[in-house]
C-alpha cells in the first residue's frame, strides 16, 4: 500500500491500538493490583488520543482525499468503510464515555478478581452497575433498530440483530436439549483419572509442544499463566496467549492452551501487507485485532480444540507423549478410555471447562442476561439468584458459590456485554468451515490422522485467516461454504459424536 497522508494515520492509529493490547496483557498477567487505578488512567489517554486521531479534520480530509481514487483495491476499499463508519460511530459517542470506560474497567477487573478470591458478588456489583449504566448510555448514543444490546453485539459481531440471535438459539435448544437428556441419562464414561496429579511444569512442557505442533509461531509468540485464559495481539509478529493449569485437573490447561492457540494462529496468519491498516483493527472497542469478527475468531479457536484437540485420530498420534509426560500417571488407562473421558458429557458449572454438547447453554444463559441488564428487566443485584435460577433449568444444577456461578467470568469487568454471543456463533461457523474444508479437501481426514496439521491451517489460512477484517463475518460465511449462518453442521456433527461416544 503506498505511503499516504491516509495511511501515515491509520499507522498512528494502529500503533496507540497495539500499545493499549500491550497494556492490557501486563495488567492481565504481571502488574500488581495496586497499580490498577494508573494502569486505568493510561490507557484511557491512549483511548482518547485514538478517538481524536478519528475525529481530526486531517483524518477526514485524509480519507476524503484518498476516496477520490478511482483505481482503489478491495483492501483500501474496505479499509476506506471501515473508518467512515468509525468516524460515524465516535460523533455519535461523547470522548468522556470513551474515558469513563477506560477508567472504569480497569478498576473494575481488579475489584472482580478479589471478589472472585473471597466468592463475595457484592464486592463486584457496584463496578458492574456502573459498567451496565454507562453501557446503556453507550447504547442511546449510537442507536439500534430492535434492542439496546444490538448496539453492544455490532462491536464483537456486526450486524448481529437480536431476532436473529434469538432464532440460533431456538434452532440450537430444539435438537440439544432432548440430545442432552438422552447422552446424560446415559452411563458415564470413568473421569476420575483425569483429576490425577499432574505437575504444572510438564503441564506446560506438553501444552506448549501441541500448541506448537497445530502451527503456532512461539517465535512470535509466548504462552503464560492467568485468571482467565485469553490470547491478544500486539502485531502479527507478536501474539500472545495465556492459560491457567490446574495441577489436579488436566483438561482446564490442556485444552484451554489448544483453544488460544486457535485464536493466535489466526493472529499470525494475516497478510503481513494488511500490517499497520484499518484491516488488523477493531476501531470501535479501540484493540488492535485482526479477525473479521469475534465469532469468526472463535470458529478457530473452538475448531482447534474441539475438532482436532478432542478427536481420536489427535490423541491416536499424541497419547504415548501424554503418558511419556506424565510417568506412571496414566499407564494403567488406555486411549479409547482417555478419548471418552476427555469427552464426557455431563451438566458443570464452568463455562470454559464444559463439554461440547453443554457449552452453548453457559452462554444461553449469559446472553440471557445481558439481554436483561441491557433492557432494565434484570437488576444487577438480583443476578446471583437469577444465575442459579436459570443454570439449574438448563442443565439441572446449582452453583454453591458466586466464584462458580455469577463471578466465573472475566467479560463484565472488562466492560464485554454483549461478546458472549460470539462463543456459540463459533461453535456454528467452525462447524461450517470444517464441512467445507473436508469437501474442498478429500485427503484432508487422512492427513490430520496422520498427525499433519499443515493442510488443515494452510486451508483456513487462504480461506479465512489471510483476509483479516476485509469482509463482514456474514461475506465470509458465505464466500467460504456457499450459505449464511446454519447451525445444521454443528448440530449434525454433536450428534454424530456423542450418539457414537455414548450408548444411546
Amino acid at each position: 500500500m503506498s505511503h499516504t497522508a491516509l495511511t501515515e494515520q491509520v499507522s498512528r492509529l494502529s500503533d496507540l491500538l497495539n500499545v493499549i493490547n500491550l497494556l492490557n496483557w501486563d495488567a492481565s498477567t504481571g502488574m500488581p493490583n495496586g497499580a490498577s487505578l494508573h494502569r486505568g488512567q493510561q490507557i484511557a489517554t491512549l483511548s482518547s488520543l485514538a478517538q481524536n486521531i478519528i475525529l481530526s479534520s486531517e483524518f477526514a480530509a485524509a480519507l476524503a482525499e484518498e476516496q477520490k481514487n478511482a483505481d482503489l483495491t478491495l483492501h483500501q476499499q474496505r479499509s476506506h468503510q471501515a473508518l467512515a463508519q468509525a468516524i460515524a460511530h465516535y460523533k455519535k459517542v461523547p470522548a468522556s464515555l470513551v474515558i469513563e470506560q477506560a477508567q472504569l474497567v480497569a478498576v473494575a477487573e481488579v475489584a472482580w478478581r478479589e471478589a472472585r478470591a473471597q466468592n463475595k458478588f457484592h464486592l463486584f456489583q457496584p463496578y458492574l452497575e456502573k459498567i451496565v449504566d454507562l453501557k446503556r448510555r453507550f447504547a442511546d448514543a449510537v442507536g439500534y433498530e430492535n434492542h439496546p444490546y444490538e448496539a453492544l453485539t455490532h462491536e464483537y459481531e456486526p450486524g448481529l440483530t437480536v431476532p436473529a440471535l434469538k432464532t440460533l438459539f431456538a434452532q440450537l435448544q430444539q435438537r440439544l436439549l432432548p440430545l442432552v437428556k438422552r447422552v446424560h441419562a446415559a452411563p458415564k464414561p470413568d473421569n476420575a483419572f483425569l483429576h490425577r496429579h499432574f505437575p504444572v511444569a510438564q503441564q506446560r512442557e506438553l501444552s506448549t509442544q501441541l500448541a506448537a505442533m497445530i502451527g503456532y509461531d512461539f517465535q512470535r509468540g509466548r504462552l503464560d499463566t492467568t485468571t482467565h485464559p485469553f490470547e491478544i495481539s500486539i502485531t502479527r509478529e507478536d501474539v500472545r496467549i495465556t492459560t491457567r493449569f490446574n495441577p489436579q485437573f488436566i483438561n482446564a490447561g490442556l485444552f484451554g492452551t489448544l483453544h488460544e492457540a486457535g485464536h493466535a494462529i489466526y493472529e499470525q496468519n494475516v497478510s503481513p501487507a494488511l500490517t499497520g491498516t484499518a484491516l488488523t483493527l477493531d476501531l470501535f472497542g479501540l484493540y488492535a485485532v485482526a479477525g473479521a469478527s469475534y465469532g469468526v475468531h472463535e470458529s478457530q479457536s473452538r475448531l482447534w480444540e474441539n475438532r482436532v484437540g478432542r478427536s481420536l485420530p489427535f490423541w491416536q498420534n499424541h497419547y504415548a507423549t501424554l503418558q511419556h509426560t506424565f510417568p506412571g500417571v496414566l499407564d494403567d488407562i488406555s486411549l479409547e478410555q482417555f478419548h471418552r473421558a476427555i469427552n464426557r458429557s455431563e451438566p458443570s458449572l464452568i463455562r470454559v471447562e464444559a463439554d461440547e454438547l453443554t457449552y452453548d447453554f453457559h452462554v444461553m444463559l449469559r446472553v440471557e442476561i445481558e439481554m436483561g441488564l441491557m433492557d432494565g428487566s434484570l437488576r444487577v443485584a438480583d443476578l446471583p439468584a437469577f444465575w442459579a435460577e436459570k443454570i439449574q433449568a438448563y442443565l439441572g444444577i446449582k452453583p454453591t458459590t458466586d466464584t462458580d456461578g455469577v463471578l466465573q467470568d472475566i467479560h463484565w469487568s472488562k466492560g464485554m456485554i454483549g461478546a458472549f454471543p460470539t462463543y456459540t456463533l463459533g461453535n456454528v461457523m467452525g462447524s461450517q468451515f470444517m464441512a467445507a474444508a473436508q469437501q474442498q479437501q478429500p485427503s484432508l481426514e487422512r492427513e490430520l490422522a496422520q498427525g499433519n496439521y499443515a493442510p488443515l491451517k494452510d486451508w483456513l489460512t487462504e480461506n479465512i485467516l489471510q483476509h483479516g477484517r476485509t469482509y463482514l463475518p456474514h461475506e465470509l460465511l458465505q464466500r467460504v461454504t456457499g450459505n449464511g449462518l446454519d447451525a445444521t453442521p454443528y448440530l449434525d456433527y454433536l450428534e454424530q459424536k456423542f450418539t457414537t461416544l455414548y450408548p444411546i
